[in-house]
């Protein structure tokens, strides 16, 4: 079981984080706008949290190894880590100036992946570095792509 819910939690952290940053990244190039990245946040912190956590449930039905109780434990560990995460964004928008918000939720999901990157590789035994630049490199790649997009949907109008 505990298994279950650290594939559910991590999932869960990880893809909250870096969808958020990326939605929130891309619908400010884009709009420029705190009440659609605010609404963005709250959508995926329920949409994409439940879709998440469908599709967590089903992978682990897949493998046809794991109990009833294991995979909704995955279930709703994903769900929860997605859904709380994701809303932990919304924050700087309803404290902070848009671009002031901006910096900071992308600071505070750059620090959620290195502290999570840093805590898989202790426990795996791996050099942090590489696990580290994996994961930032990864999330900054995000980053970037969306910020880009979102400047070219702009000039659409």
């Amino acid at each position: 079981m505990r298994h279950s819910i650290e594939v559910g939690f991590s999932f869960g952290l990880t893809s909250g984080t870096i969808t958020t940053l990326g939605m929130i990244v891309g619908l400010h190039a884009g709009t420029h706008s705190r009440t659609v990245v605010l609404g963005a946040i709250l959508l995926i912190a329920i949409a994409d949290a439940m879709s998440d956590a469908l599709g967590i449930h089903i992978s682990e039905e897949t493998e046809e190894h794991h109990t009833h109780g294991e995979i909704w434990a995955a279930t709703a560990a994903t769900f929860l880590s997605k859904f709380l995460f994701a809303l932990t964004f919304a924050v700087p928008f309803l404290l902070l100036p848009l671009t002031l918000a901006i910096y900071a939720s992308v600071a505070w999901g750059l620090l959620i992946i290195l502290v999570t990157s840093l805590l898989l590789a202790r426990r795996r035994g791996a050099r942090p570095l590489g696990v580290v630049l994996e994961h930032l490199g990864t999330t900054c790649v995000v980053i970037l792509l969306t910020q880009l997009v979102g400047q070219w949907v702009a000039t659409l109008d």
